[in-house]
């Protein structure tokens, strides 16, 4: 079968590899759609990151590169392992797209997402969405009922976004604050929207401001190269500042504008992968006793993204903003993204 191979930085290439076999407890998928992630983007031009580096496998997986990527996908179950008993050939699924050791600290207390032994599929080994099939434990096969395959690519990066509000501890009516409408901004302020508060946005790109508001996740849009920021949030909010803020853009700027934007004793959380240190003006989290959170992926978090989904509360249609095949992931799909980022969101692969 087909599948997208990460052999080192910026070297993706589309291999002929065996399909995978069948195992007892697992379930296997044919995969309909995968979208590219900001980590695969990560991963292209600094990796390995999350990709186990030649000479370390992962201590999971077993695996190296080259690996299968992609892990935001979507698809149909083809097949069921001795012992499932719960699924049926032909269900269309999520997949929420784990290795966890099961028997670390974490995991024993119920936060598998901090595994200490932690990692992707579609990064760390065991097969991707970004081939023709894949095969993966009961445990993170998710229905997903009417929610056509396309859109229910999204639902794991919906999940990002869902952890981080649930991360941030904020209530309807807070007011919160994103810096950055790339996916991850747009479908965090999409979950935000759902939960009843007030999202303002912040955002240079044209195409994304658009985006932002004809979607109806953003109240208000504010461009921190027109108009100043705090000056903005604070008239906005009678004074008081933003309750809540993610940083969805991993530049240093925009984590500096959010600080200042935040009320005294408000949140920020992070909810972008950084492929570089961030400096911290420490001076302004301690005179304003900031709380500043980090957030990784979901942890028991498909059921309520599901949900929201099927109940309208949001509607993933509009973040959909291109469909290429396999063939075409680096091209049409990588470049896109690297080069021409204002003129995408989301961009789905059909293997």
């Amino acid at each position: 079968m087909r599948a997208a191979r990460f052999h080192g930085q910026r070297n993706i290439t589309i291999d002929e590899i065996p399909e995978p076999a069948l195992r007892p407890g697992a379930v296997a998928i044919d995969v309909a759609w995968c979208g590219i992630c900001g980590s695969d983007l990560h991963e292209f031009l600094e990796g390995p990151i999350f990709i186990p580096a030649k000479g370390h496998p992962h201590p999971l997986s077993g695996e190296q590169e080259p690996v299968t990527m992609g892990h935001e996908f979507s698809g149909t179950i083809s097949a069921l392992g001795e012992g499932v008993t719960d699924l049926e050939v032909g269900q269309n699924v999520v997949v929420e797209p784990y290795f966890v050791c099961s028997a670390c600290d974490m995991c024993q207390a119920g936060s598998y997402n901090l595994c200490r032994s932690m990692g992707f599929i579609g990064l760390s080994g065991g097969g991707g969405g970004l081939s023709e099939k894949v095969v993966v434990e009961r445990r993170w096969v998710h229905p997903i009922g009417d929610i056509p395959l396309d859109e229910a690519a999204l639902l794991e990066p919906l999940a990002v976004g869902h952890h981080a509000f649930v991360r941030s501890g904020a209530q309807a009516g807070d007011v919160a604050l994103i810096g950055g409408a790339g996916p991850i901004g747009l479908l965090t302020a999409a979950v935000l929207r759902a939960k009843g508060l007030t999202v303002l946005v912040s955002e240079l790109s044209d195409a994304r401001k658009a985006k932002a508001l004809d979607t109806g996740v953003a109240d208000h849009v504010i461009d921190p190269s027109q108009e100043d920021l705090q000056a903005r949030v604070l008239e906005l909010t009678d004074g008081r500042g933003a309750d809540v803020c993610f940083e969805c853009s991993s530049v240093n700027a925009v984590l500096d504008q959010l600080i200042d934007a935040v009320k005294p004793g408000g949140v920020v959380v992070n909810v972008s992968i950084w492929g570089h240190p961030a400096m911290i003006d420490m001076q302004k989290i301690v005179l304003k006793e900031i709380d500043l959170r980090g957030t990784i992926a979901y942890v028991n978090d498909h059921p309520e993204t599901i949900r929201l989904v099927q109940e309208g509360k949001v509607d993933l249609k509009p973040f959909i903003t291109g469909r290429i095949d396999l063939g075409d992931v680096v091209d049409e799909g990588l470049d896109t993204l690297i080069n021409r980022n204002d003129t995408a969101v989301k961009i789905l692969v059909h293997p």
